[in-house]
């Protein structure tokens, strides 16, 4: 997911899109679905902590996303790479 560019200018700021289609609401039921599981209610009536380890959850799970997808397409280029390397021999 690439991002634009940040600034401080308060009218850019709020100019900025999200990137992926439907990431905002995938995003969103994800937060719920990690809330659900560690018993917090979001929202003001939450601790910033209860609230603070729902968004921790969050990114720890979308890192590892990231890793594993990151890891799986290196394994296909290698694969890829190794086919290729038979052909031209």
């Amino acid at each position: 997911m690439s991002r634009t560019k940040k600034s401080s200018n308060k009218k850019e700021k709020a100019s900025l899109k999200v990137q992926v289609p439907g990431s905002k609401s995938s995003i969103e039921r994800m937060k719920y679905e990690i809330a659900n599981e560690f018993g917090v209610n979001l929202g003001a009536s939450a601790s910033s902590r209860e609230n603070g380890i729902v968004g921790g959850e969050m990114t720890k799970r979308l890192i590892e996303h990231g890793m594993s997808k990151s890891s799986s397409n290196n394994k296909k280029q290698s694969k890829a790479k190794k086919r290729s390397r038979k052909k031209s021999k």
